[in-house]
């Protein structure tokens, strides 16, 4: 939702878009794309005016906007998210299974945060383009260059 609600800032370039506007393309209610906006305007990838102009842009180029750390700013990292309750110690995947996801995640994480740091905003818009275009293939493996 952040990548998608940050193409369409990028798109607009340095007009002011409104949460109702950017909840309409996401399929999603305004309120949960202002909190999710407020996420990234504390991390310095958008600015938002009040009033009846108001609105929110990019607070930078999009090719100065890295996916990792958008990511950072609006996950908390955690594929598997673990239970508030701890599983049953007396049952031998309940004893060991919070620790072996642990280990799974630790390596997800630091192939998401590997890819992700590769890749920008610039290149995400850049190939809605060429979808759009009809100039790419769904199964590209070449991860967004």
């Amino acid at each position: 939702m952040a990548v998608h609600t940050l193409a369409l800032l990028a798109r607009y370039e340095d007009k002011p878009i409104n949460s109702e506007f950017l909840a309409c393309s996401v399929k999603t209610n305004a309120v949960v794309i202002r909190r999710l906006l407020s996420e990234l305007a504390r991390s310095n990838f958008v600015v938002s005016q009040a009033g009846a102009n108001g609105g929110t842009r990019l607070a930078r180029e999009p090719k100065k906007i890295c996916l990792l750390g958008v990511y950072r700013a609006v996950e908390n990292g955690q594929v598997f998210a673990l239970r508030r309750n701890a599983p049953d110690k007396k049952c031998d995947i309940g004893r060991n299974i919070e620790a072996v996801l642990g280990e799974i995640q630790t390596c997800l994480d630091t192939a998401v945060e590997d890819a992700l740091g590769k890749m920008s905003l610039a290149d995400v818009v850049r190939k809605i383009d060429e979808y759009k275009a009809g100039e790419s293939k769904a199964k590209n493996k070449d991860c967004l260059k």
